[in-house]
């Protein structure tokens, strides 16, 4: 029995409903005149989706312990790719409560219709695609009479930012890039918080202290910029020493770029292959949900490599049984030319029509205040790239 099914949605009236979603927050349904928004919805059974929470929340708890475990290790630092020039800040800092290292991340899953499921990443420092999950998904959901888990999106990043009480949310080209700009527009409106709202690119650092254009200090900020481009990027050093001084408080926390990084995963594999560090419940998470990952490509058949740091499957390469490549990313940034690789055994997306023709599906579930709450579908090619279109999941059923 299939867990997975599309529902075709072309008798919802495109027009109308892209001027609704656009009212609740996403008004990015159509980009470069081509639909992002696919008029399909995905229905999972209740079953798998009960499956699938249960998962992200015992691997939520795998990979705090292993950030606790890498925690002032530098040469585990250096395993995980973090740049060199964070490492002062990371030791320097102490680590947020257990669970709470983000508050704001998401898990990327392959999920067959048989039920399976397999850890492709965890996007734990900058993840896109809340407006898509936490505005777009539950209206698209209520009208083909499915349950959406997403309608809790909203008021649980209420209660982690009660906590967090950003006074800043930047992005770059704020006011100019629709995507980015839409998502900090709708994580204030949904954070119960009046946080200034300014472009990254206007920042400026004054004897450590973060200023915005207007000379403002921020004190504490979330910003939709990868912690680890601040060892590449002019001014990135100064920021870096803002935050170490404790000048300025950043979210998701500087230690979210330890559980952003893929070499974390291979970090996890070595520790549960040496029956290390983790309980035997623990050790079945593991053993079910994740996939072998190594820093060198040690497998007989078909795997994957890709940056520890990489974006929108820009490092991304699937080798076949023979170790040969099979299928790269060309469209994307290729982030290995800065970071390490890993190598991961293969699993391969599942493939449905979506859009007029066969897609693979990728299946995101967005963890908030260390809760697993919301889903999100994108759909492309094997490799998940920037030309990939959202497609809204909802449950067949009660969650």
């Amino acid at each position: 029995m299939s867990l997975l099914r599309v529902l075709d949605r072309r008798p919802l009236d495109r027009q109308v409903a892209v001027r609704e979603l656009a009212a609740r927050g996403f008004g990015w349904a159509d980009l470069d005149g081509e639909p992002y928004w696919l008029d399909e919805v995905v229905a999972m059974d209740p079953y798998l989706y009960h499956e699938l929470k249960s998962a992200a929340a015992g691997l939520w708890q795998v990979f705090d312990r292993a950030v606790r475990y890498a925690h002032g290790r530098r040469e585990l630092y250096a395993l995980c790719g973090v740049p060199s020039l964070l490492w002062n800040m990371l030791d320097a800092l102490p680590l947020p409560p257990e669970g709470e290292i983000s508050r704001y991340a998401r898990f990327d899953f392959a999920v067959t219709p048989e039920g399976g499921i397999r850890l492709l990443e965890l996007n734990a420092d900058t993840p896109t695609g809340y407006a898509e999950a936490a505005a777009a998904t539950p209206w698209l959901c209520r009208q083909a009479g499915l349950t959406s888990p997403n309608e809790a999106m909203a008021s649980l990043l209420k209660t982690a930012w009660a906590k967090e009480r950003p006074d800043t949310l930047a992005c770059a080209a704020y006011g100019a890039h629709a995507e980015d700009t839409g998502t900090i527009d709708l994580l204030a409106a949904h954070s119960g918080l009046a946080p200034q709202r300014i472009d990254l690119l206007e920042l400026s650092v004054d004897q450590g202290i973060v200023k915005d254009a207007a000379g403002r200090a921020i004190e504490r900020m979330f910003a939709l910029y990868p912690k680890e481009w601040m060892a590449l990027d002019e001014g990135g050093e100064a920021l870096a020493y803002a935050i170490e001084r404790g000048q300025l408080a950043l979210f998701n926390p500087p230690h979210a770029i330890l559980l952003q990084s893929k070499g974390l995963q291979a970090l996890i594999w070595g520790l549960y292959e040496l029956e290390l560090l983790y309980s035997e419940q623990e050790r079945s998470w593991i053993r079910r949900y994740m996939l072998p990952t190594y820093t060198k490509p040690l497998f007989d058949g078909a795997y994957v490599s890709k940056s520890m740091f990489g974006r929108e499957g820009g490092s991304v390469k699937l080798y076949d049984d023979t170790g040969g490549v099979e299928e790269e990313d060309r469209e994307g940034f290729d982030t290995s030319v800065f970071f390490p690789v890993v190598y991961q055994q293969r699993a391969d997306l599942p493939a449905l029509r979506l859009g007029g023709r066969q897609q693979h599906l990728l299946t995101g579930l967005f963890m908030l205040d260390g809760q697993p709450c919301g889903l999100l579908g994108r759909a492309g090619g094997r490799i998940t790239g920037n030309a990939s279109q959202f497609v809204p999941i909802g449950v067949n059923g009660h969650v």
